[in-house]
């Protein structure tokens, strides 16, 4: 959270498909898996792999395993259901507020 303990709003929630616009997973696409709000960041499906190297348990074998580090918000875009990357505006359906595609027009 930001200095007045307020919650900051995203453009992305999880379960939405996004592309990432920078880094070294520049270009590759995934699912939300998790928001993390007070530091917005999210973790995407398959995109920026980390190794991290694990000391053997009763339960687990040790070894250097792989799993998704998390990305800073501001570096994803969301892919509306044509595929293409696309910045959303906010619109009123039904009394309910939705995320609208700039590039379409459709609903998100």
């Amino acid at each position: 959270m930001n200095k007045n303990n307020k919650k900051t709003k995203s453009h992305i929630k999880k379960g939405d498909t996004v592309v990432v616009l920078s880094g070294d997973s520049k270009g590759e696409q995934g699912v939300v898996q998790k928001i993390i709000t007070a530091e917005y960041r999210a973790i995407v499906e398959g995109v920026n792999l980390v190794k991290r190297h694990v000391r053997p348990t009763a339960e687990q074998p040790g070894g250097i395993n792989q799993k998704e580090a998390s990305i800073h918000i501001s570096n994803l875009m969301l892919v509306d259901a044509d595929g293409q990357a696309t910045r959303i505006k906010k619109g009123k359906e039904d009394g309910k507020s939705v995320r609208i595609s700039k590039k379409t027009g459709n609903k998100i």
